[in-house]
């Protein structure tokens, strides 16, 4: 089993093996190389398709961004990001469609083990001691806002048309169609018609 396969299959892994150090690297020079062009370079879009798992064909992304893997990373059609996303997509994390992120926006689809002893658990014969770590799917639906300065957790799914306030630190599951906020975010209310903006047109 490959170090990759460990981490899909739900396993303690080590981040610091060459095999993922290696698609880690690639991910995060062409960040840094998308993070310096000019927003109106027409070179600069394309370079999210060179690292993503994969997405739709109408995307954006302001910069700056930070990929952990990238390729671990499936994103729908007519997405958006604003300033500074982060995405530590060590487990795969997967994003619908008309999907939109504000500001500061974190996915954070890694952990370590809480007992101390097993984050050094994984000892090999070099002497080399990895800090363990295992990592949980996200999943976003369809037609989600989340706003800025959020940080979704490993292991959440949040449903189609639901909007994420601002500031929230999203620990379990959303269900569609409701606004959530909070630390932890909680669903508050459904969304309705009463919340149309529509005359604002």
């Amino acid at each position: 089993m490959t170090e990759e396969e460990r981490i899909f299959a739900g396993k303690l892994f080590d981040a610091r093996t060459k095999e993922l150090r290696d698609i880690k690297h690639k991910t995060h020079e062409l960040c840094r190389k998308y993070n310096l062009m000019d927003e109106y370079d027409k070179a600069r879009l394309p370079i999210i398709k060179e690292f993503i798992g994969s997405i739709g064909e109408k995307y954006y992304f302001q910069g700056p961004i930070q990929f952990n893997y990238g390729t671990h990373t499936f994103i729908g059609n007519n997405f958006f990001a604003n300033f500074n996303l982060m995405i530590m997509d060590d487990a795969r994390i997967y994003i619908g469609d008309n999907v939109m992120f504000g500001p500061n926006v974190s996915l954070m689809a890694t952990n370590h083990p809480l007992i101390a002893e097993e984050r050094t658990a994984m000892k090999y014969e070099d002497g080399h001691v990895s800090v363990s770590e295992y990592a949980d799917e996200i999943h976003i639906g369809n037609n989600v806002w989340i706003a800025s300065n959020v940080v979704i957790l490993g292991g959440v799914t949040i449903g189609d048309g639901t909007v994420i306030g601002a500031g929230s630190v999203v620990t379990k599951d959303i269900p569609a169609g409701y606004v959530a906020f909070g630390s932890p975010c909680k669903p508050k209310r459904k969304i309705t018609e009463a919340d149309s903006k529509i005359d604002l047109l």
